[in-house]
């Protein structure tokens, strides 16, 4: 028997034999790629596209770009403050030092007398110097009302000083006059009494004088007083007397003048000083020596 040929069209056993031959040579199984493309598990690469739908916002990348300026300026900045905190640390206290300080609107008490009682050395770092402390010592100078300490840098301090202003006099047993400032302090001491100041008559002297409410009342009327009638004064006294009805009674300061010419004014306490002036305007030129005019309205004159 002959051999018979294969149908045309079949499949070639050799051709079949080396595709399968290669497929198990290369180890992966039939179908692999097609496998690995329907996986879900398996990440596409980088940069490409997801399967079945685009990629939201922006790549993480680009992102952590824009943070980094941010980041950098930061930490550029933190060490400026660093490096600045720490030669503040070291020079601040060598290079800021007071080399000057400076006294004005002292008339009564000396630069030198504020100076001392400040008690601001030279070449004490600036930043130390306790502006409070400073104006507190300087205040309590028995001729000085206020001050006010302030500190120039690099290396200067200006005080300013408001010195307390007379506004009575008062005989001293031994002699002399005190001269008090509204509130009772003692400014100085005068051998004789000033034309301007009037004399207070008081049993007080010294230090008791200090927060007297009587000293306190007999300079507000002056300060009230018309300039032509003020300068007019000779001497001011100060009694206390009950005003009011029933249960409203109250304790008021009356304040008398004595002028230069003989004359006497009852001014009261220091409320309607502009009714009062006008009264005794009026009143003064008739003639009277004595004129009440602690009740406005109701002048008594004798």
């Amino acid at each position: 028997m002959t051999d018979e040929a294969p149908p045309s069209g079949g499949p070639a056993p050799a051709a079949s034999g080396a595709a399968a031959s290669g497929a198990v040579g290369s180890g992966a199984p039939a179908g692999a790629a097609y496998a690995d493309a329907a996986d879900p598990g398996v990440r596409p690469p980088s940069g490409s596209p997801a399967t079945g739908s685009p990629q939201a916002g922006s790549p993480p990348g680009r992102a952590r770009r824009r943070r980094t300026p941010w980041r950098a300026a930061f930490f550029a900045l933190a060490a400026v403050g660093i490096i600045v905190a720490v030669a503040w640390a070291l020079l601040g206290d060598r290079l800021f030092v007071v080399r000057s300080v400076t006294v004005t609107g002292n008339h009564l008490v000396s630069s030198a007398q504020v100076t001392a009682a400040a008690d601001v050395p030279l070449g004490t770092p600036l930043m130390r110097v306790n502006a409070t402390a400073v104006t507190q010592r300087i205040e309590a100078i028995r001729q000085v009302a206020s001050a006010t300490v302030t500190k120039d840098w690099p290396d200067h301090v200006a005080i300013v000083v408001t010195e307390r202003v007379p506004a009575l006099s008062v005989r001293m047993a031994g002699g002399g006059y005190d001269l008090v400032d509204p509130t009772g302090t003692i400014v100085r001491w005068s051998k004789t009494r000033p034309a301007k100041l009037p004399l207070l008559t008081t049993p007080l002297t010294g230090s008791a004088l200090s927060g007297d409410p009587g000293v306190a009342a007999a300079a507000d009327v002056l300060a009230e007083l018309d300039a032509a009638l003020a300068r007019s004064v000779a001497s001011v006294s100060v009694s206390q007397v009950l005003t009011g009805d029933g249960d409203s009674v109250v304790t008021a300061q009356q304040v008398t003048l004595a002028l230069k010419d003989g004359k006497t004014v009852v001014w009261g306490d220091a409320s309607d000083a502009a009714a009062k002036n006008r009264e005794l305007t009026i009143l003064l030129r008739s003639g009277v020596r004595y004129v009440d005019v602690s009740a406005p309205g109701t002048a008594v004159t004798r």
